[in-house]
């Protein structure tokens, strides 16, 4: 069979918020038994020690905590809605998405994917009670009643398109979902599949069935196969896994909990009862699992029983088991049932087994079964190859394997073969990263930031790095996000502040972007070089250095001096045009090719001067092999010049400049950088002369790092020969536009001959013209310069670049620490785009780190008689308010606009059952505040009755044009103008 890896596990049962402390209650043999909470029903009136008929013979079982809370808001319910849910659907959403985080998932990215829904659930008293009340039956009622909702309601919410099935087969309703998700994925119906399971105990219909079948334990505890086993203890539960194609799994590096070998279901057929299972189905049903996992009985280290310690099951179960083991000639399987700690929880009791099965696989120990004063002697386990594991059992080995066994009530039993994951890589050491936070809100950031920011602090300072790019992949795809880089102190930090309302620098709210980043990248020119440039960045990022290896490689056998030693180096020689020019292009190159493999768009490129081989050679006009080449003679050929000139950087306008120059010979303008940002160049006598008047003017004069003149007619002695030397030369399409600064326009590519670099020589940098015509004509979000300083990017500005279009700085200078990049992805994140980090972090991403789940907001109560406490917001002062249950009261307007702005508000608060406060124009009436299609038809019949004159709106008309609650205010506002 097609392995099945569990990727992803949720859980809540009783006395474990979560899986981990699920797995200290095992492994401390906690039993979780309390007496039966006031919130579900007052147990005097149906406790009866002698379990008289209508009794219940205990006052105790195993139930889960804040059933009634749930985060609506995060998952769009409006409050009238959420109201009508069946707690089960509303654990199940939320355990759903904690699963797919922690399999390493954005749930938001599987949105339109085949993604499988399993749920196993074996009763819904919410439906019992609710769908009774036939006065109160409303559509929301409807659905958020009934088996058929529970998967449908998690597929709706993240949008899933694979199989979306409630599976009830009674006790092993869970685990048969596991198995008919594992079906799923090696049909290829599916390419993940979410499997569940859930059960609460709402009335007390089933322990009073219970007690009058005799299956009941009057101290509400189970005692699996235990001396004293005398009945069931009911017990609650949520649980989700995550279960992926394990070629699949590996492929995409996700953490692995254990794999599931084989999975088989079957049915008791006529035994002595429905309810009473039957040994030889139990036993055909192992010894099918043992042979499609083609694993001998000998190799199953312990098997997770059913186990629920009525002592007719128990004693059938253990022959069953004894019929499969008894030929083991060594260690005998261990044997055990979670159930002695948190009771039979019914639909979610397969998946309850399942998860500590992959929990001891993956920890490699076995936690004890409560066995009190032993187990049954009369079982013969000692003689049937089985112990009961009474105690912490380690599970040595390089693979182990473990089975799960459920049974149901009825006769549908499953069983599945586990093993433990193959071994996981480990993280490349790093002790920086970029961390990511998003949530719906503001508040429910903070929350989060404050949760991620404690468990980071626990996170080893080498995998720090790992653990950073996991959130990255998982925490990024809501609207308020924080991010930011540094090592793990400084994060855990400013986490910190953000927890606590500070550093809204580091905090941004929007949608996230679907496309790329879209980046004008402008490329160094001379002048721009200096000893050592780029080395920490080299030594930090692998990325870069093999981008900086291949262009040297290219460059090493048309120079003499070795083009990486010279970059990195202490070379004085690196200021000499024949080594400085292929100098600054390996860099460009090495940088820009780098952002490129990050996934963002290029808008644009522009070079300066030296700069625009760069472009070419990144848009695909020239190759990296002719590049090379072109650069290398384009500095041998300047650098036999004599070096008797200078370039000047001065603030004036061109006019002025142009007076200056007429008045000095020997000196030209070389570069347009911006209205007041000029570069002159001359012989160095002349050039000398022009700065000194500059400075007499009170103007600004800084000499450039360079040993000619360039673009200047000093050059013109080579340019007959470099055009000779270019013959080879054929230029292709560009790949991304590219705007010349030789003619202050955009060129094709193409037109990048020969001729095209000769007349670059001594032209003037029409840089300025270049960025205009750029910003008019494509524009960008970001700029960014691919070079060794940044000097560029301020220039550029003072090309009219819009304010919003911010600088990434790529390289710092001579100060920079080689982190730059991690720099830029914090940017990009922050702002809402999904860049690919390997290239930005410099390795390869190795394996997705477990991170802490989602914090969900547990102040919303919702229970039988509505919602009881909702206060997404004011949770923020500690006020608990009761939802307004008719239309709020809205002080006096100002305007008739205003009068109707309240008014609307005040309808849309009434429908969906929301405090007025909470209705900001922004927020979206579908995404934000549940208003579906039920919603949304309740909605237009209440405005048709207060608002005559839209009593001919057709919900057609509506609902095309309403997306906000701004959108509906004005759209009755217009039409109320238009019939005033």
């Amino acid at each position: 069979m097609i392995p099945i890896a569990v990727v992803g596990i949720d859980c809540r049962f009783p006395g474990a918020p979560d899986k981990d402390a699920f797995w200290r209650l095992m492994m401390d043999a906690v039993v979780t038994d309390t007496e039966v909470p006031s919130q579900r029903w007052d147990v005097d009136n149906f406790y009866r020690p002698d379990g008289a008929p209508g009794s219940m013979n205990t006052r105790r079982g195993h139930f889960i905590d804040n059933v009634d809370a749930f985060d609506n808001d995060f998952f769009g319910i409006a409050p009238i809605e959420a109201a009508a849910l069946d707690p089960q659907q509303r654990l199940l959403l939320q355990s759903s998405w904690r699963a797919l985080e922690d399999a390493g998932i954005d749930p938001r990215s599987l949105a339109g994917t085949p993604t499988g829904v399993f749920v196993g659930v074996m009763s819904s008293d919410w439906t019992s009670i609710r769908l009774l009340d036939f006065a109160g039956v409303s559509p929301f009622l409807g659905t958020g009643s009934g088996y058929f909702m529970t998967a449908n309601r998690v597929s709706y919410h993240l949008g899933l398109s694979g199989p979306s099935v409630a599976i009830d087969s009674a006790c092993s309703s869970s685990l048969t979902a596991i198995h008919q998700g594992c079906a799923a994925l090696r049909s290829g119906e599916a390419d993940t599949v979410i499997a569940a399971g859930v059960n609460l105990i709402l009335t007390p219909a089933l322990s009073i069935f219970y007690t009058q079948a005799g299956l009941s334990a009057p101290d509400g505890r189970c005692k699996p196969f235990r001396r004293d086993a005398d009945g069931i203890g009911r017990g609650e539960g949520v649980a989700a896994v995550v279960l992926r194609r394990l070629d699949d799994a590996l492929a995409d590096r996700q953490p692995i909990y254990a794999v599931v070998k084989s999975s088989v279901t079957n049915h008791d057929g006529r035994s002595n009862g429905v309810t009473a299972p039957n040994r030889r189905s139990q036993v055909a049903l192992m010894r099918r699992a043992l042979s499609l996992a083609e694993v001998d009985v000998e190799q199953i280290a312990f098997v997770e029983a059913h186990g629920t310690g009525t002592v007719l099951g128990d004693m059938i179960e253990a022959r069953a088991l004894g019929d499969v083991h008894e030929t083991r000639s060594g260690e005998p399987c261990l044997l055990g049932s979670v159930k002695g700690n948190i009771g039979h929880t019914e639909g979610s009791a397969g998946i309850a087994a399942f998860i500590k099965t992959c929990l001891a696989l993956q920890l490699r120990v076995l936690p004890p079964t409560v066995i009190g004063d032993g187990p049954n002697p009369g079982l013969r386990l000692d003689e049937s190859g089985l112990k009961l594991a009474g105690a912490q059992q380690p599970l040595p080995g390089n693979s182990v394997l473990g089975a799960v066994s459920s049974f149901g009530l009825g006769g549908g039993n499953a069983h599945a073969i586990v093993e433990s994951a193959p071994a996981a890589g480990s993280p490349t050491p790093s002790r920086r990263g970029v961390v990511t936070v998003s949530a719906p809100s503001a508040q429910a950031l903070r929350r989060n930031a404050a949760s991620m920011g404690r468990a980071l602090r626990t996170v080893d300072v080498d995998r720090v790095g790992a653990w950073c790019r996991s959130t990255n992949i998982v925490k990024r795809s809501h609207r308020h996000r924080v991010v930011l880089d540094g090592d793990r102190e400084a994060l855990v930090d400013g986490l910190e502040q953000v927890a606590a309302g500070a550093r809204p620098d580091l905090v941004s709210a929007g949608r996230p972007h679907r496309l790329p980043a879209a980046v004008g990248l402008l490329f160094s020119g001379q002048g721009t070089q200096f000893a050592g440039m780029t080395r920490p960045l080299y030594h930090a990022n692998p990325v870069y250095r093999e981008a900086m290896h291949t262009v040297c490689a290219v460059l090493r056998p048309h120079l003499g001096p070795d083009p990486l030693a010279a970059i990195l180096g202490h070379d004085a020689e690196l200021d000499h045009t024949s080594l400085a020019q292929p100098a600054l292009f390996a860099v460009s190159y090495a940088l820009g090719k780098t952002l490129l493999q990050s996934g963002i768009r290029v808008n644009f490129g522009i070079g300066h001067s030296l700069g625009e081989i760069s472009a070419a050679c990144l848009a695909g006009v020239l190759t990296v092999e002719d590049a090379a080449r072109l650069v290398v003679v384009r500095g041998r050929l300047m650098g036999s010049l004599p070096p008797n000139g200078a370039m000047t950087a001065i603030d004036l306008s061109v006019a002025r400049a142009e007076q200056l120059v007429a008045d000095v010979p020997g000196c030209v303008i070389a570069a347009v950088n911006g209205p007041r940002a000029l570069t002159i160049s001359g012989t160095a006598e002349a050039v000398g002369r022009l700065q000194a008047v500059v400075h007499q003017h009170g103007g600004k004069a800084r000499g450039v790092a360079v040993s000619h003149a360039f673009h200047s007619p000093l050059m013109a002695p080579i340019v007959t020969d470099f055009r000779d030397e270019l013959d080879w030369l054929e230029p292709r399409p560009a790949e991304f536009p590219l705007f010349s600064t030789v003619l202050g326009r955009q060129i094709d590519g193409s037109e990048m001959t020969a001729d095209y670099w000769a007349q670059q020589i001594c032209a003037p940098v029409q840089f300025h013209d270049a960025v205009r015509a750029a910003v008019n004509a494509v524009g960008a979000d970001y700029l960014a310069e691919a070079g060794p300083k940044s000097g560029l990017l301020t220039l550029a500005r003072q090309a009219g670049l819009p304010s919003s279009t911010r600088s990434l700085v790529l390289c710092s200078g001579p100060d920079s620490d080689g982190n730059e990049l991690l720099g830029v992805a914090a940017t990009l994140l922050r702002d809402g785009y999904s860049p690919d980090l390997t290239p930005l972090y410099g390795e390869p991403s190795g394996p997705l780190q477990r991170l802490p789940a989602y914090v969900f907001d547990d102040t919303n109560r919702f229970w039988f008689d509505g919602p009881i406490a909702y206060s997404p917001e004011r949770a923020r002062v500690g006020q608990v308010e009761t939802a307004a249950t008719t239309a709020p009261t809205v002080e006096r307007a100002d305007t008739e606009h205003d009068r109707t702005e309240g008014e609307v508000l005040a309808l849309i608060a009434s429908v969906g059952n929301y405090p007025v406060a909470e209705l900001v124009r922004s927020k979206r009436l579908a995404d934000d505040l549940g208003y579906d299609s039920l919603l949304q038809v309740r909605l237009l019949d209440r405005l048709r009755k207060e608002y005559p004159q839209l009593r001919h709106v057709a919900i057609a008309e509506f609902l095309p044009r309403i997306h906000n609650v701004g959108d509906l205010v004005d759209f009755v506002i217009r039409r109320s103008d238009k019939t005033a």
